[in-house]
């Protein structure tokens, strides 16, 4: 249960691109770190690992959006938000015990299903704003 890039997921931007394609990376490493069964240091560490990324990787979207005045930021800094607050939950839960690692494979199966429809809707209308805006 990988999350895969693929090229049809590129927005055109490349400091997206990259990011993205660390996000997927990370992702990926917590899923099967989480699959083997590795200890809850490990997987803590990449929960936190990718919780301090997704921050910074739309800290950087968001940057984006502000230097060439994308219309539709404050729509796009809430999806982000609240994809930051869920997973800020998933992480708590799963520090706490409240959940344990093949629970919290099942909602980081659905973070990826978020990912994929962010990347391929949302962030793809961003790539395009800025392609056009630096032409």
């Amino acid at each position: 249960m990988a999350i895969e890039w693929t090229p049809d997921l590129a927005v055109g931007v490349e400091e997206i691109d990259t990011q993205h394609q660390k996000l997927f990376e990370a992702v990926n490493k917590l899923l099967a770190a989480m699959w083997d069964g590795k200890g809850r240091e490990e997987t803590g560490n990449l929960l936190n690992f990718l919780a301090d990324y997704v921050v910074t990787h739309f800290g950087m979207e968001e940057g984006l959006m502000k230097a060439v005045n994308y219309p539709a930021y404050s729509e796009h800094k809430k999806l982000h938000g609240q994809f930051v607050e869920e997973f800020s939950s998933v992480k708590r839960q799963y520090e706490s015990g409240e959940i344990t690692s093949s629970s919290c494979i099942t909602v980081l199966d659905g973070t990826c299903d978020w990912l994929r429809n962010h990347i391929s809707k949302v962030d793809k209308a961003l790539g395009n704003y800025i392609k056009n805006s630096r032409a």
